[in-house]
């Protein structure tokens, strides 16, 4: 992804970001071998490092993609490869834990399917899988541009278990996270960062406020997140 505010990957985390990381029980990270589906900047590697990973693998789909993280992580435990999520250049059974933020929303639509399947093909038997996106609700649509500019999808529980489903996965755990602040923190980066090309505005304030509706117990509507385990 552009960089275009050069901003790195670091381990202080907030928000979505936050919630991704913490959504990822221990034991699926220590002394296991993770692939990580769209690593961006690298903010999960750094964390996933720190909590004991054998290795992790870090895939994006070109290489000026991967220009943050190989600028600012260095580490024997990562490796960073080229691959688009539909297409992974893996054997079969080679991941003990694989993740994917906010990407399925951004392959090309009706490769759900093939990206799930691909997942299931590198996933050891008994392993994990941990995805988010947007979730689909009444407010998440009308209030991101994106779904009206450019189609940014967004997805129901039902639809997600229905593609996990036909790859033999299971769901065992599912939270639905984020809301109102979580959705004006994101106009807040869209017009902040692609339009005015700088940091959002009051950024610190939006931080606090999205930070305590993802660490909240109460359930919300902007973002899903779920856990599959392939059987064995």
């Amino acid at each position: 992804m552009k960089n275009i505010l050069d901003e790195r990957p670091s381990h202080d985390l907030s928000g979505r970001l936050l919630a991704s990381v913490q959504f990822v029980d221990d034991a699926d990270l220590k002394d296991r071998t993770v692939l990580d589906i769209g690593c961006g900047y690298g903010w999960c590697e750094l964390n996933f490092l720190e909590r004991g990973v054998r290795k992790i693998v870090g895939v994006e789909v070109s290489e000026k993609d991967l220009d943050t993280i190989r600028k600012n992580i260095s580490n024997d435990r990562l490796e960073l490869r080229v691959s688009s999520a539909t297409s992974l250049p893996f054997e079969a059974n080679s991941f003990d834990t694989i993740v994917s933020w906010e990407v399925i929303e951004h392959i090309p639509r009706g490769d759900e399917k093939a990206m799930i399947s691909e997942v299931a093909r590198v996933l050891k038997p008994g392993g994990v899988f941990y995805l988010s996106t947007p979730y689909r609700s009444f407010f998440t649509n009308i209030l991101d541009p994106a779904w009206w500019l450019v189609g940014h999808r967004h997805y129901s529980r039902e639809c997600l278990e229905k593609f996990a489903s036909i790859a033999s996965l299971k769901t065992e755990n599912v939270k639905i996270k984020g809301g109102w602040w979580s959705l004006f923190s994101l106009l807040n980066m869209y017009i902040s960062k692609w339009v005015l090309r700088r940091r959002p505005v009051m950024e610190k304030f939006f931080f606090e406020k999205e930070n305590a509706e993802f660490m909240s117990d109460q359930p919300g509507f902007s973002n899903i997140f779920i856990k599959f385990r392939k059987s064995t």
